[in-house]
C-alpha cells in the first residue's frame, strides 16, 4: 500500500475514534455516576442518526444539516431524561443487572418506534455544507469532514473535563463517581444529579450518531452495534475514566485502520488476511487488555462487593417442588396428545432455552458471575454436533452426547481467563470471546459453511417428527435441569456461593475460590452445549447467528425475568420469554414494542423478577 493510501486509512481510522469517544463518553459517565450498564445508550445513538437526517432533509441547506446535528443531540438528551425518569429511577434499589433489563425492554420498544418513525429500509443523510470536499496532503486526498471530527473529539474531551473540574456540577459527579453514599450524605439531591448525568450523556450519544451522517446510512442495527462497540471501549478505557476512553476509542481506530490498510501480510510463511480481523480487532484489544490490567487502561480496580452488589440468596427447594416438578414434567410429556404441530415446535423452542437459560443461571446464581457471551457455549455446542454429523459421519445421538464436552472444553478456556476479573469486567470478557468464537464461524467458511451455514440437519429416523423429536427434548432438558439442580444444592454448590458471598473467609477456609469458579464454566458450558445441539436438530439449519449478541442477550432477560433466586426462575423467564416473543411475532409487525412495552411492565411490577417477587409476596401473607 502507497503511503497516500496508508494516510487516508489513518485519517478514516481517526476520524471513527472521535465518534467511538462520543458514544463511549456518555456511557461512561452514566455509568461511573449510576452504576447503570445503560443498554439503551445504543439506541439514543440510533435515534440521533434519524433525528439528525429528519431535521436536515426538513430544513435544508447549512443551517439544516448544523441544527439538525444540534436538534438530534437535544431529542436524545429528552429521550434519555424520560427513560431515566419514567424507569431507572423506580428500580434503583434493584440488583444493577435486573436494571439492564429495564433498558433492554426500551431498546425494544425505540428500535420499532424507528421502524414506524423512518421504515425498514436504511436511510442516507445529506453530506456536511462546507466539509464535502477533500484536501490534499502531500499525494493524499483526505475529506474534510474526516478532518473536522478529528479536531472534535480533542475538543469534546477537553470541555467534558472542564465542565467535571471547574463547575461545582463536575466536582458533585466525579464526587458521585468515587462515593456516592457519602455525596447523599452531604445533602446532594442525587436525584437531580442522576437525571443531570443521564441527560448529559444521552446528549453525547445522539450528538455521535449524527455525526455519522455524512458516514453511513442510518438503519436499525445500528442500536446494538453501538452499545457493543462503547461497552469494549469503556472496558478498555477504564469505567467512568473519560480520558481512557479517548485513549481506548483512539487505538481501536488507529488499529482498525492499520488493519485495513496492510490487508494481507505474510508471516513465516504464512499469509495472514488482517481486513477479516476488523470484525472482531476491538474484542481481541479489550481481551488483551484486561489480561494485564483487569480494570482497563486508566480505570480503578473494583472491589468484590461492587461486582456483587444485590446478589440474592439461593432458596433450597423443598418436598413440595419437586413434586410439582414431577408434575409439571408428566404433563408435558403429555402434551402431544393434546396439541397440533406448530405448539409442539414451540414447546421444543421453550425447553431448549430453558436449559440454556438454566445454564447462564449457574453462573450468574450461585456463583456470582454474569456472562454477556453466553452463547459462546450454545453456538459451540450447536455448531460441534452439526459437524460431527455432517463432516464426521456420527450418528445424532453420539453427537448430542459429544456436544455438551466440546462445551465443556470451551467452558475451561474462557473460564480460566474470565475467573481472574470480577464485575462488569467479567461479563464484558465473556463477550469478547463470544464475539471471538462467532468471527470463527462466520469467516471459516470451508468449514462452518460462513454466513451461509450449514443445512440438512435433521433428526435420525428414530426422532423424526415433531412429536418424537419434542419427547426426546424434554427428556434431555429435564436430565439437564436436574443435573444442574444436584450440582447446585452439592458441596461444590455451597462452595460456589461462599466464593461469590465472603470470598475472603471461604479462602481462609482453605477454599481456592478462583478454581471453584473456574470449574463453573465447563459445568454451565455444557449445558448450554447441549441446548445448542438440540435446536441444530430441531431447526434442520445452523448459522452463526446462534452464537450472536442478541442469543447472548436474550439468556440474559430470561433469567432476569424470571428472577435468580432459584432454578425455577431462569426457567420461567424462558416459557415467558419465548411464548411472548412466539405469540406477539405472529400478530403484529411491531412485535419488539408491545414484547418491550410487557418486559417493562413486568420489571416494574416485579422488581426481584417474576419468581423472586412472587415468592416475596407469599412470605409476606405466610
Amino acid at each position: 500500500m502507497s503511503l497516500p493510501e496508508l494516510l487516508a486509512q489513518l485519517v478514516n481510522g481517526l476520524a471513527g475514534a472521535s465518534t467511538l469517544f462520543l458514544l463511549a463518553s456518555g456511557l461512561s459517565l452514566i455509568f461511573g455516576v449510576t452504576r447503570i450498564v445503560n443498554f439503551a445508550h445504543g439506541s439514543l445513538y440510533m435515534i440521533g442518526t434519524y433525528a439528525g437526517i429528519t431535521v436536515a432533509e426538513h430544513l435544508g441547506g447549512g443551517f439544516g444539516f448544523w441544527g439538525g446535528i444540534v436538534a438530534a443531540a437535544v431529542v436524545a438528551a429528552v429521550l434519555g431524561v424520560i427513560i431515566e425518569v419514567a424507569v431507572l429511577k423506580r428500580i434503583y434499589h434493584a440488583p444493577e443487572l435486573f436494571q439492564l433489563l429495564g433498558t433492554f425492554a426500551v431498546v425494544l420498544i425505540l428500535k420499532d418506534v424507528a421502524l414506524m418513525v423512518w421504515g425498514p429500509e436504511d436511510v442516507l443523510g445529506p453530506r456536511a455544507p462546507g466539509l464535502s470536499e477533500a484536501v490534499q496532503i502531500g499525494e493524499a486526498f483526505i475529506p474534510s469532514y474526516d478532518l473536522f471530527l478529528i479536531v472534535l473529539g480533542p475538543v469534546v474531551l477537553l470541555a467534558l473535563q472542564a465542565l467535571l473540574t471547574k463547575t461545582r456540577w463536575g466536582i458533585l459527579v466525579r464526587a458521585a463517581t468515587l462515593d456516592r453514599e457519602m455525596v447523599g450524605a452531604l445533602g446532594v439531591n442525587q436525584a437531580w444529579l442522576f437525571t443531570g448525568v443521564f441527560a448529559l450523556g444521552s446528549f453525547l450519544a445522539g450528538l455521535a450518531g449524527a455525526l455519522q451522517i455524512p458516514r453511513e446510512p442510518a438503519s436499525l442495527n445500528l442500536d446494538l452495534i453501538a452499545i457493543t462497540d462503547a461497552f469494549v471501549v469503556v472496558v478498555i478505557g477504564g469505567l467512568g475514566s473519560l480520558q481512557g476512553a479517548f485513549l481506548a476509542a483512539l487505538i481501536i481506530g488507529l488499529v482498525k485502520a492499520l488493519c485495513v490498510a496492510l490487508g494481507t501480510v505474510e508471516i513465516a510463511g504464512i499469509g495472514f488476511n488482517l481486513t477479516k480481523l476488523t470484525l472482531v480487532i476491538e474484542f481481541l484489544l479489550m481481551a488483551l487488555t484486561l489480561a494485564f490490567r483487569p480494570w482497563g487502561l486508566l480505570g480503578r480496580p473494583i472491589g468484590h462487593a461492587d461486582a456483587l452488589r444485590g446478589q440474592p440468596r439461593i432458596v433450597t427447594p423443598g418436598a413440595r417442588f419437586v413434586a410439582g416438578a414431577l408434575a409439571v414434567l408428566g404433563l408435558c410429556a403429555l402434551t402431544p396428545l393434546f396439541v397440533d404441530e406448530y405448539s409442539l415446535v414451540l414447546l421444543t423452542d421453550i425447553v431448549i432455552f430453558a436449559v440454556f437459560a438454566a445454564s447462564l443461571h449457574f453462573l450468574m446464581g450461585p456463583g456470582g458471575m454474569a456472562s454477556f457471551g453466553h452463547a459462546a457455549f450454545f453456538g459451540i455446542g450447536a455448531y460441534a454436533a452439526a459437524l460431527l454429523v455432517k463432516s464426521a459421519g456420527w450418528s445424532m445421538g453420539t453427537a448430542l452426547i459429544a456436544a455438551p464436552l466440546v462445551a465443556a472444553l470451551g467452558g475451561l478456556v474462557v473460564g480460566w481467563f474470565s475467573v481472574r476479573l470480577a464485575g462488569v469486567y467479567l461479563a464484558m470478557l465473556t463477550l469478547a470471546f463470544a464475539q471471538i468464537t462467532w468471527s470463527v464461524a462466520f469467516q471459516w467458511d470451508d468449514v462452518t459453511g460462513g454466513s451461509n451455514g450449514l443445512v440438512g440437519l435433521w433428526p435420525a429416523e428414530w426422532a423424526a417428527g415433531k412429536t418424537r423429536y419434542f419427547l426426546l427434548t424434554l427428556g434431555a432438558g429435564a436430565v439437564s435441569l436436574m443435573l444442574i439442580w444436584i450440582v447446585t444444592y452439592s458441596p461444590f454448590g455451597f462452595l460456589l456461593r461462599a466464593g461469590r458471598d465472603a470470598p475472603a473467609r471461604a479462602e481462609a477456609l482453605g477454599v481456592d475460590v478462583r478454581r471453584v469458579q473456574w470449574l463453573a464454566f465447563p459445568v454451565s458450558g455444557a449445558a448450554a452445549g447441549l441446548a445448542g445441539a438440540l435446536f441444530v436438530f430441531s431447526k434442520g439449519s445452523l448459522s452463526p447467528e446462534v452464537m450472536a449478541i442478541a442469543r447472548s442477550v436474550d439468556g440474559l432477560v430470561m433469567v432476569l425475568l424470571g428472577g435468580v433466586q432459584t432454578l425455577l426462575g431462569p426457567v420461567v423467564g424462558a416459557v415467558v420469554f419465548t411464548a411472548l416473543q412466539d405469540e406477539v411475532l405472529r400478530h403484529t409487525e411491531y412485535w419488539r414494542l408491545v414484547l418491550g412495552a410487557v418486559v417493562l411492565v413486568i420489571v416494574l411490577a416485579f422488581p426481584a423478577g417474576i419468581v423472586g417477587s412472587v415468592g416475596r409476596l407469599l412470605a409476606k401473607r405466610a
